[in-house]
């Protein structure tokens, strides 16, 4: 790990709460990097669980910063906000890499300059169960903007990318209690391809109760990602036309999941939203 007294070349930052039963596994798969020009920075998001204690046992290996549960979005942003790196790397604290995970990723950056922003392949395991994803979870290299609508196809744990592409992009939504990667990587890769290293160096785990993507009515926030970047004026037209047609679909699967709920206005509202996004179309 780098010395306190330079600066480092890669910041990592994991944000966390109340996952204090796994968060050493994340701690020690980052000490375990067999590259030493980083620092950590873990953000410990109002855990009320013995996250504190856990930490409290690599005290001197990273850097802590405490706050009032504020979300995922907002402990990551504070990360950044405290970081000395150029590059950012994030892990999620219920993920792990292996040992080679940011010694590859750096070498991929030297050896393309010109490149902003790569993501690893990974190891899916469930409840403990590695898994094999499915056909349509497999992540494309480049210009992803297109394919990633309809799912998300790029994982924080996998990322790194240039601190400047983070801050021009304006980090992490706060407002957004779920989909906050999604909504991200959709501003981003509107623009800027975004680089795959086909080697599985990131271990996503999955099936515990407290993960976000378990969150209801996570349609709902997608489709605001959606809408905020049809509104940006980012698109060109073939984006644009496949950010609205992805948008209607799932307005109308979101609306009918209301309906069937006897939410009718607000499945009526989302109706309105595929219309009015219908018309702009016609108008582009």
């Amino acid at each position: 790990m780098q010395k306190e007294t330079s600066r480092p070349l890669i910041s990592v930052i994991i944000p966390t709460h109340n996952r204090g039963w796994i968060l050493a596994d994340a701690l020690n798969s980052v000490r375990s990097q067999n590259f030493e020009d980083f620092e950590l920075i873990v953000v410990d998001d109002g855990s009320s669980d013995d996250t504190p204690a856990v930490i409290e046992a690599y005290s001197g290996a990273l850097q802590l910063i405490t706050q009032p549960k504020k979300g995922v979005s907002a402990a990551r942003n504070r990360g950044v906000a405290a970081a000395k790196g150029t590059w950012l790397a994030f892990l999620d604290s219920d993920d792990k890499w292996l040992p080679k995970k940011l010694a590859v990723q750096a070498a991929f950056f030297k050896s393309h300059p010109e490149a902003l922003i790569c993501q690893t392949e990974e190891i899916w395991v469930r409840n403990g169960v590695r898994v094999n994803p499915k056909h349509k979870h497999r992540k494309p290299s480049g210009m992803i903007f297109v394919p990633s609508l309809a799912l998300c196809l790029v994982s924080p744990s996998a990322v790194m990318l240039k601190r400047s592409l983070f801050e021009a992009m304006g980090g992490f939504d706060e407002s957004l209690p779920a989909c906050e990667d999604y909504d991200l990587w959709l501003r981003l890769s509107c623009r800027h391809p975004i680089h795959l290293i086909d080697a599985p160096l990131t271990v996503k785990r999955g099936g515990h109760a407290d993960q976000l993507s378990k969150m209801a009515s996570l349609d709902k926030f997608r489709i605001r990602a959606i809408e905020k970047i049809i509104k940006s004026q980012n698109l060109n037209d073939a984006q644009y036309q496949a950010a609205v047609k992805t948008l209607k679909g799932k307005c109308a699967i979101y609306a009918a999941g209301c309906e069937k709920r006897g939410r009718t206005d607000e499945a009526n509202r989302y109706r309105a939203l595929s219309k009015q996004y219908h018309a702009s179309i016609q108008k582009r």
